[in-house]
């Protein structure tokens, strides 16, 4: 590998919250079974990808994901660091209420507030009372990339070294902040690209490279100085690992996943995934993309193909 940094941004698995219609940030819901069930699969697809660290937000969904990737490391697990800086964008009063599409417009929004009805916000600079809005976030993001990606960046460099990869597991909207953070330290980065939109557990990778740098010649900068960087987009979205996940029946996946329970899969007839390089049994194609991340319910299936045209209508705003 040529680039001094390659940064693996990961978004956590299905959680309870991500199966309903809900304003889901801050609200600190578990996975589902099915969640760990892409958790796992992640880990055993990234076995042979030694991360020198592991950066997660401290909410659960996240966290578990994060979790369950060192845990499938082949190599000595790395060190695993949480940050609030990672955090889903916060949706102060409306967090855990539903959203809606269709409000009375003959209404103010605070009126609506008050009666619980928390419609679509769609201009970046709004958010919710107590909350963030999307530029907040986007704030927060680059305070992430500076406190946990560029030290590893300013440390490879100084150590002449090159394929320094590091993991961020985080939620669809920070990571669609954190990067067009991460890009535009670099002074020719394309124009802002969006990437919302992913499905659990996927992940896209950002190289970070110092030009003209050699692995094994240390380069000597202070920080007010630093070298130039080039910052470029190779993968996005990837989640072939879940492509053939089937989520249990009867309502086991979509329950919240408890790690002290029996391993629901084998109760089951299932295998799952086994260690660190186990294969994951073919279930069902994961239904957990951003698209039902706010409407796909399953429980709701009898609405119909009209709920589904209207939650792939509006993922791009709601991708939490």
């Amino acid at each position: 590998m040529s680039t001094t940094i390659e940064v693996t941004f990961v978004r956590h698995g299905e959680s309870t919250d991500n199966l309903r219609s809900v304003w889901a940030g801050w609200e600190d819901a578990p996975l589902s079974n099915h969640g760990m069930n892409q958790a796992n699969a992640l880990g055993a697809s990234l076995a042979d990808t030694p991360f020198a660290a592991i950066f997660a937000s401290t909410l659960k969904r996240a966290h578990t994901t994060a979790l369950a990737l060192q845990a499938g490391q082949a190599q000595a697990p790395p060190p695993l660091t949480t940050s609030p800086l990672l955090r889903e964008q916060h949706f102060g009063i409306a967090e855990g209420h539903p959203w809606t599409m269709t409000p009375d417009a003959s209404k103010p929004r605070a009126q609506l507030y008050a009666e619980g009805v928390f419609p679509v916000i769609t201009r970046r600079e709004e958010g919710f009372p107590g909350g963030e809005s999307l530029d907040d976030l986007a704030r927060r993001a680059a305070q992430a990339v500076e406190a946990l990606v560029m030290p590893a960046v300013w440390r490879a460099a100084r150590a002449g070294e090159k394929g320094v990869r590091i993991a961020v597991v985080s939620h669809g909207l920070c990571i669609s902040e954190l990067i067009p953070a991460l890009l535009r330290k670099d002074a020719n980065a394309p124009p802002r690209q969006d990437f919302r939109g992913l499905m659990n557990t996927a992940w896209t990778r950002v190289t970070v490279d110092v030009p003209g740098a050699k692995e094994g010649e240390p380069l000597e900068f202070t920080d007010a100085d630093p070298p130039p960087l080039s910052v470029r987009v190779t993968h996005v979205n990837v989640h072939d690992h879940i492509d053939k996940i089937k989520r249990q029946q009867g309502g086991i996946g979509s329950a919240a996943h408890d790690p002290a329970q029996k391993d629901i899969r084998a109760f089951f007839g299932g295998e799952g995934v086994k260690g660190a390089k186990g294969a994951t049994e073919a279930q069902e194609h994961s239904a957990s993309n951003a698209n039902d991340e706010r409407a796909e319910v399953h429980k709701f299936r009898q609405l119909g193909r009209l709920k589904r045209l209207l939650a792939c209508m509006v993922h791009r705003v709601l991708d939490c």
